[in-house]
Order: C-alpha cells, then structure tokens, then sequence
C-alpha cells in the first residue's frame, strides 16, 4: 500500500530505486515516528476528528507497534515504502476507518522531521551520557597514573615535560567542551515540526501545535512551515558536526595510544583482550581498536560533507534528495556511541609504564626552565635562550 496510490502500477525498478534503504533504517525511525502519532491521535481526538474510542484504539495499535518493533517482529516491506506507511497499513488492517484518519492533519514531511527530530534528540542524550563516561574514566586514570611524568613532543620530537595528569586531563577537557557542543544542538533540536504538513501548514483543520509540542517533551513548535523543510538537512547536519567533534577527539586519543603502545615508547600498555593477533606472527598483540577508531573519524567527517554537500542547492521546500539523509545520520550516530563506550573501557583498563615514561625524560626537556631561571635572575631572554641553546648544540 502507498499513501500516494492512484491506481498506476509504479515500474518495479524504479520503486527499488527511489526507496532504496528506507524500509530497513525506518525501523530506527519507527518507534518515534508511533510516538508522534499518538499524540497526534490524542490531538485529533481534542479537535474532534477522532471519537474516544477510535483515538483509544489507535494508541493501543500504536504502542503495540513500538513493541512488536522491539522485538523485531515488525516488518516494513519494499511496497511500504518506509515506516509511515507500513505503521498506517497495520492500524487501518486492525481498525478499520479509524485507521484511515490517523493522517488527518498530517503529511509523510512533517511525519518524518518529527520522527527524526525525536531521534537525534534521544540518541544524542545516549552520546552525552557515553561522553560523560569517558570524562570520568579520565578522571580515575589521573588518580591513578597522573602524577608519572613522561616527555611532551611538538613536531613529534621531543619538547618539554609533561605528564600522564596533563595528556589525560587534554581529552577530559575536550570532551567537556563537546558537551557543550550537544546541549547547544539538543536546544536546536527542541522545536516541534508537526503539523507543518508538506511545507505550507493545514488548511481547513485547527491543529493545536502546541498540544503536540507538549506532550512530544518539545519546548515550543517550529513556526515557519517553509523553514521546518530547510530545517531537515540544517539539523541533521549540526547533528553530524557535533557528532564529528567528538570524533576528533577520539581521533586524536587513539592516536596517541597507539604510538604509546610501540615497543619502541612502551609509555602505555593497551588490555590484552583489547588487541587481536597476526595470523602470521605468532608474536603480535596489534592495536585494531585504536586504527579503528582513528579512521572512524574520517567516516563520521564523510557522512557530515555528505550530508551538507547533499542538502545545498536545493530550491525551498520538501525534495527527496532529503531522503538520503538519514542514513549517514544513523551510521555516524552509531560510530560515535561504540567508540565512545570503547574509549571509556579502553581509558578504565589501560596500563601506564611508569619507569618508561620517566625514562624519556632526558635532560634537554628541561632547556626552556633553565633559560627562565637565567631571565628570573636578571638576563634578557634571548640572551638566556642562546647561552642554553649552546649547551643543547650537537
């Protein structure tokens, strides 16, 4: 069944074609998408489009939806198109005519940017719980390993002292600042799209927005129905920007760990049940977790371009090319939720060497000290600096 079927077999190819991975990335969608719909039943029923008993049927086919879901007995098909359909199909099969008025007030546009809207907001409260754990994880690793002092580098040679505490404490800090990053996007996020129908709002019906607003946890509604369409890619896209933030910063940690974890650093000692083996060499415990999470940021950065590359150009109001962006949305929503709950796990059981790590502390980190002890006794600085750059020549 298509909500748009006018009795015209749509060609099979190009049905495949235009709805593509829809019917497997809606099922992610697909319990937001049931919880709009039952406050857009409760809605209608306030309006007086539905009776009491037809909005009391179509919430319990509603929740019964979300829990079949979750137990992955419910099925979108190809025909579907993507979950609104499938949801609508399944309601009027049980219910009759009450099923046929749940889209009252109501087109597939507005469904979707709830549903999306809903999701971004739910997961990324996953995400800045999983940053939250890393932070902490960070924290308990200063306890323990922060005052071993080990060489600072810039240019990727040796530079000045610096310590587990300090390395530690940089990504503690950059996660913090990624916090920042979400709360910012979740206030973004909370304005409610339903009811702005295909771009142009709904005629003829008074829809109470704001009943919906409420009882979805939005703040207020998003007034501009032309701008609700623009907002789809702008969200999804800040969305992605945020997500790719704190996948810089994990970026940045593995990197690190894996240098540190060389035999020829032996700084830091990665979990054994945290590497995998050589099917050649019997002797390697390689750092996969690490590489891994080093390239995933570049895949999260990819689904942002693509996404932002993706939505420009396009004339106001709805085109499906904004189909396609759910699915980088929820690769990079999934990709930063594991590497973050593997950071944290990784930053839990990691081993510091404290012996190698005071053992790169050689004698020219401390030039910069010396020439500020001789300018603190009275020499001007770059005096200070070329007596010490002497005693460092080679």
């Amino acid at each position: 069944m298509k909500l748009w079927n006018k009795g015209i077999e749509l060609d099979k190819a190009v049905e495949a074609y235009t709805v593509g991975s829809d019917p497997q990335v809606d099922l992610l969608m697909l319990p937001y998408d049931c919880q709009a719909s039952i406050a857009h039943a409760h809605m209608l029923h306030k309006i007086g489009v539905l009776t009491a008993d037809e909005a009391k049927k179509l919430v319990a086919g509603l929740e019964e939806i979300i829990k079949l879901a979750a137990a992955h007995k419910f099925v979108i098909e190809q025909a579907d198109e993507d979950c609104h359909t499938a949801i609508e199909k399944y309601l009027t099969s049980k219910f009759g005519e009450a099923g046929k008025k749940i889209h009252t007030g109501r087109s597939r546009n507005d469904q979707i940017l709830v549903a999306i809207a809903l999701y971004q907001i739910d997961q990324l409260k996953i995400v800045k719980e999983l940053a939250a754990a890393f932070i902490s994880a960070c924290k308990s690793a200063k306890k323990k390993y922060g005052s071993i002092g080990f060489a600072g580098y810039t240019h990727m040679q040796k530079a000045m002292p610096s310590s587990i505490g300090q390395w530690l404490g940089s990504y503690e800090d950059a996660m913090s600042d990624d916090l920042i990053l979400i709360d910012a996007q979740l206030k973004l996020l909370d304005q409610n799209p339903l009811g702005t129908g295909a771009g142009y709002n709904i005629p003829v019906f008074n829809l109470d927005r704001k009943m919906t607003a409420k009882e979805l946890g939005f703040s207020k509604v998003q007034e501009n129905p032309v701008y609700a369409q623009h907002a789809r890619g702008k969200f999804a896209a800040g969305t992605l920007s945020v997500l790719t933030q704190v996948m810089y910063d994990l970026n940045k940690f593995a990197t690190d760990l894996t240098l540190f974890s060389m035999v020829e650093f032996g700084y830091a000692k990665l979990p054994a049940e945290f590497t995998t083996g050589s099917s050649i060499m019997p002797q390697k415990r390689n750092p996969d977790v690490c590489e891994l999470m080093r390239a995933k940021y570049h895949v999260v950065l990819g689904e942002e371009f693509k996404v932002k590359s993706m939505m420009a150009n396009l004339m106001f109001g709805f085109n499906r090319d904004m189909q396609l962006t759910k699915e980088p949305l929820v690769n990079a929503m999934e990709i930063t939720q594991s590497s973050l709950s593997i950071a944290a796990k990784i930053v839990e059981k990691i081993e510091f060497d404290k012996k190698k790590c005071e053992a790169s502390l050689t004698p020219e980190l401390y030039a910069t000290e010396e020439a500020y002890k001789l300018v603190k006794g009275g020499m001007p600085f770059r005096d200070a600096y070329k007596q010490v750059g002497e005693k460092y020549k080679k």
